[in-house]
C-alpha cells in the first residue's frame, strides 16, 4: 500500500465534498478524479441517474441506541458501528451509523428498489465521513433534523473491482422504494 498516495486520494476527496461546486461540477471533479489518482478503484467513466431534487429531503432524526457489527470481508475485518439516529424519510427509515473506531465517522449505506437491476446490487452509500464525504449526501442542520440528497449516493469502491471489500447495507437500511438519484452500476 502506497500510504502517502492513499492519504492523497483521500484529501481530494474531502476536499471535493466540501467545495462549493454545484452537483455538475462536483460529478466533473469526481469524475476526473476516479479516471486520473493510482488509488482510485474506478477508471472511469461514472454513471449517473440525473439529478432529480425529488430525491432531497429535510427530515427528523430519532435518536437509537444499539451497535451493529459488520463484516467488510476485507483486511478491516468486522467494524462495530453505533447507531446514531433513526431517519424518518419519505421512501422509509434509514438509520444513521457512527463507526465506533479511532476518529469516528458518520456512515448511511442503503440499499433501494433500483439495486441489482440499475444500481450495484449490494447498495450504495449516501455518506462514509471517514472517507471524507461531508456535507453533501447527509447534511446535519442547526435546528436537529438532517438533510439527505440522494444525487450524491455512490458506490462503494466494491462495486467497482473485486479487489476491494466493503461494508455494505444492513437489513434496517433496505428500502423498497426505488431512489433514482445519484451513481448507477459501474459495470
Amino acid at each position: 500500500m502506497d500510504a502517502l498516495s492513499l492519504a492523497d486520494f483521500r484529501a481530494r476527496v474531502a476536499a471535493m465534498y466540501l467545495s462549493d461546486t454545484d452537483l455538475a461540477g462536483f460529478r466533473a471533479r469526481r469524475d476526473d478524479l476516479f479516471a486520473t489518482h493510482p488509488q482510485s478503484a474506478a477508471p472511469g467513466p461514472l454513471r449517473y441517474f440525473p439529478p432529480d431534487d425529488d430525491f432531497v429531503a429535510t427530515v427528523s432524526m430519532t435518536p437509537a441506541e444499539g451497535g451493529l457489527e459488520i463484516d467488510t470481508g476485507g483486511e478491516d475485518g468486522v467494524l462495530r458501528y453505533e447507531r446514531a439516529g433513526i431517519l424518518d424519510t419519505p421512501w422509509g427509515s434509514l438509520t444513521l451509523f457512527w463507526l465506533a473506531a479511532y476518529g469516528g465517522g458518520l456512515f448511511l449505506p442503503f440499499r433501494d428498489g433500483t439495486s441489482g437491476r440499475e444500481t450495484y446490487g449490494a447498495g450504495r452509500y449516501l455518506t462514509d465521513t471517514v472517507k471524507g464525504t461531508h456535507g453533501r449526501g447527509v447534511e446535519a442542520l442547526p435546528d436537529g433534523r438532517v438533510r439527505l440528497d440522494f444525487n450524491y449516493a455512490y458506490n462503494p469502491s466494491c462495486a467497482y473491482d473485486d479487489a476491494w471489500a466493503c461494508p455494505l447495507a444492513p437489513w434496517e437500511n433496505r428500502l423498497t422504494a426505488e431512489i433514482r438519484a445519484g451513481e448507477l452500476s459501474y459495470h
